[in-house]
Protein backbone atom coordinates (compact mmCIF):
# COMPACT_ATOMS: atom_id res chain seq x y z
CA UNK A 1 0.00 0.00 0.00
CA UNK A 2 1.28 3.47 -0.86
CA UNK A 3 2.04 6.12 1.72
CA UNK A 4 -1.03 8.12 0.66
CA UNK A 5 -3.20 5.04 1.02
CA UNK A 6 -1.98 4.47 4.55
CA UNK A 7 -2.64 8.11 5.45
CA UNK A 8 -6.15 7.86 4.00
CA UNK A 9 -6.94 4.69 5.97
CA UNK A 10 -5.60 6.26 9.17
CA UNK A 11 -7.68 9.39 8.54
CA UNK A 12 -10.85 7.37 8.12
CA UNK A 13 -10.09 5.40 11.28
CA UNK A 14 -9.50 8.58 13.29
CA UNK A 15 -12.69 10.14 11.91
CA UNK A 16 -14.79 7.12 12.89
CA UNK A 17 -13.26 7.07 16.37
CA UNK A 18 -13.77 10.82 16.76
CA UNK A 19 -17.40 10.67 15.59
CA UNK A 20 -18.07 7.81 17.98
CA UNK A 21 -16.52 9.50 21.01
CA UNK A 22 -17.59 13.16 20.72
CA UNK A 23 -20.51 13.10 18.31
CA UNK A 24 -20.87 13.88 14.63
CA UNK A 25 -20.93 17.68 14.61
CA UNK A 26 -18.11 18.14 17.10
CA UNK A 27 -16.02 15.56 15.23
CA UNK A 28 -16.72 17.25 11.91
CA UNK A 29 -15.73 20.60 13.40
CA UNK A 30 -12.42 19.14 14.59
CA UNK A 31 -11.72 17.39 11.28
CA UNK A 32 -12.28 20.59 9.31
CA UNK A 33 -11.04 23.10 11.87
CA UNK A 34 -7.62 21.64 12.63
CA UNK A 35 -6.32 21.62 9.01
CA UNK A 36 -7.87 25.05 8.38
CA UNK A 37 -6.19 26.49 11.49
CA UNK A 38 -2.87 24.91 10.50
CA UNK A 39 -3.14 26.48 7.03
CA UNK A 40 -3.90 29.89 8.51
CA UNK A 41 -0.83 29.66 10.77
CA UNK A 42 1.49 29.40 7.74
CA UNK A 43 3.41 32.42 6.45
CA UNK A 44 2.33 33.86 3.11
CA UNK A 45 5.44 32.38 1.42
CA UNK A 46 4.67 28.95 2.86
CA UNK A 47 1.07 29.19 1.64
CA UNK A 48 2.28 30.17 -1.83
CA UNK A 49 4.67 27.20 -1.90
CA UNK A 50 1.90 24.85 -0.76
CA UNK A 51 -0.47 26.10 -3.48
CA UNK A 52 2.29 25.72 -6.07
CA UNK A 53 2.92 22.12 -5.06
CA UNK A 54 -0.78 21.33 -5.25
CA UNK A 55 -1.06 22.82 -8.75
CA UNK A 56 1.97 20.87 -9.98
CA UNK A 57 0.47 17.60 -8.74
CA UNK A 58 -2.86 18.41 -10.43
CA UNK A 59 -1.05 18.86 -13.76
CA UNK A 60 0.34 15.32 -13.78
Amino acid sequence: MSKRGKVAVAGVAVAILLFWTVGFWAGLLVLIGVPAAAYLLLDSSQRRRLRGISRKQLGR
